[in-house]
């Protein structure tokens, strides 16, 4: 077996995701530079929106790093950045009100949402195994094989990726969806002006995106894997 098709696209969608995270990094920035004409935080803004939707028992919190926000269905917490959560601009209101967006899918029971936690943990042990195996192959390849037969190896690298990518696309329609909800509010709330808008609906299309290379990424790898087991049994 040879990995080195796997590290080629590994290595090329490791740049691709570095120009993407790159680019947004470069958009939140550009926008962080815009002050808000209602002046509201971050915070303010995702208190709004969740009692808009009538949601009454999800806090809003501040969390340290940057770009680390989420949304956690475990504890009903919408996790803001320090930047998003206390500053005033069209970056923060457009990732607040992303943030809030799952948690609206929470409340909605929507589809999407519920499948990918139920997948987190299954996705989660793919990329530890996947990740020692990689590791395995690379320090001592034929070691590995004398042990294990290849197209086992080959086996459990289709079943890893195969979790990952799954797991990928369902976040697709997930984040997106968020995007939307979050977008819709925006507009109809009047919380930002035209411009405004515009720049949270360009900040969170370079977010999506970021998203959309993680599944071309496990794809593709689940692809490579596949043709090299079919290739063993022709």
């Amino acid at each position: 077996m040879s990995y080195l098709p796997l590290m080629i696209a590994g290595f090329a969608f490791m740049l691709i995701g570095w120009l993407v995270s790159s680019k947004l990094k470069r958009t939140f920035e550009k926008y962080s530079k815009v002050p808000s004409q209602r002046g509201l935080t971050g915070k303010e803004i995702a208190e709004q929106m969740l009692k808009h939707y009538g949601i009454y028992d999800v806090r809003v919190i501040s969390v340290q790093g940057q770009l680390t926000d989420h949304y956690n269905p475990m504890n009903k917490t919408v996790n803001l950045s320090e930047a998003v959560c206390n500053e005033r601009n069209a970056a923060a209101a457009a990732v607040a009100a992303h943030e809030c967006g799952h948690a609206v899918q929470h409340d909605t029971a929507y589809r999407w949402l519920g499948i990918r936690s139920k997948l987190v943990p299954i996705q989660n042990v793919s990329a530890r195994v996947l990740q020692i195996l990689m590791i395995a192959l690379m320090i001592g390849g034929a070691s590995l094989y004398a042990v294990f037969p290849v197209e086992l190896v080959l086996w459990i690298m289709v079943v890893g990726y195969g979790a990952m990518a799954l797991f990928a696309l369902v976040t697709l329609p997930v984040e997106f969806d968020a995007s939307k909800r979050a977008l819709a509010w925006i507009k109809d709330s009047g919380t930002a002006t035209i411009g405004e808008y515009e720049m949270s609906k360009d900040a969170l299309k370079w977010a999506a995106m970021t998203y959309v290379v993680a599944a071309l990424a496990a794809i593709t790898s689940l692809v490579i894997v596949l043709v090299q087991l079919l290739g063993r049994r022709d």
